[in-house]
């Protein structure tokens, strides 16, 4: 094995070992997946966000993060908030068994979902803690720190497509109101387990 494949392996196996982790971003594309609705959008930016995040912290924001940490304060309220919100609105879901809840799900515009995902990436202090600030310290130490961030990224684009993909290929077996008071369930209780986390800092 050269060296490039070795530095490329450890970066996918550093990125598999945290993803997998349910958290907001992977409770909402599994939700997304299971409504069908646009899943290639949600993984594309998902795995997008993740190689920018995972590249800006092998070439150094992390270092910077590391430095001043206060920076993470604004953008961990704002995420908390946001995760409780949306948490909130899941708990309803699954509350109230809505057994519309598919159809409402796959009406909602690929605007507004896409800006869903991209609020639970980007302002979830929990992903840049993962990709920037782990990922990109680990980077940092690599021979060929490029190189790692690009097996971290793949890792990312696996998973997310497994998931999302996965989640629409099972969704005709699983669509039942029983199944999607579960899902909101879950999502409900991702959202509020990292909202939680978020202020107890």
């Amino acid at each position: 094995m050269t060296v490039s494949t070795s530095v490329f392996v450890q970066g996918w196996l550093s990125m598999a070992g945290l993803i997998v982790a349910i958290g907001a971003q992977n409770a909402f594309v599994l939700r997304q997946g299971l409504l069908r609705a646009h899943v290639g959008p949600v993984v594309a930016l998902c795995a997008l966000s993740d190689a920018v995040l995972v590249f800006a912290g092998v070439l150094g924001l992390g270092g910077l993060l590391r430095e001043a940490p206060a920076l993470m304060a604004p953008l961990r309220w704002a995420g908390a908030l946001y995760l409780l919100w949306f948490g909130w609105n899941a708990a309803r879901r699954a509350w109230r068994g809505d057994s519309a809840l598919a159809a409402g799900g796959a009406s909602q515009s690929r605007a507004g979902v896409l800006l869903t995902t991209a609020a639970l990436t980007w302002l979830n202090p929990h992903v840049w803690l993962d990709t920037v600030l782990l990922i990109g310290a680990l980077g940092a130490q690599q021979a060929q720190p490029a190189v790692f961030a690009a097996g971290a990224s793949t890792a990312s684009v696996m998973w997310f497509t497994a998931l999302g993909f996965g989640a629409a290929a099972l969704a005709p077996k699983l669509a039942q109101p029983r199944t999607w008071r579960c899902v909101d369930a879950l999502v409900a209780l991702a959202m509020g387990a990292v909202a939680w986390q978020l202020l107890a800092v």
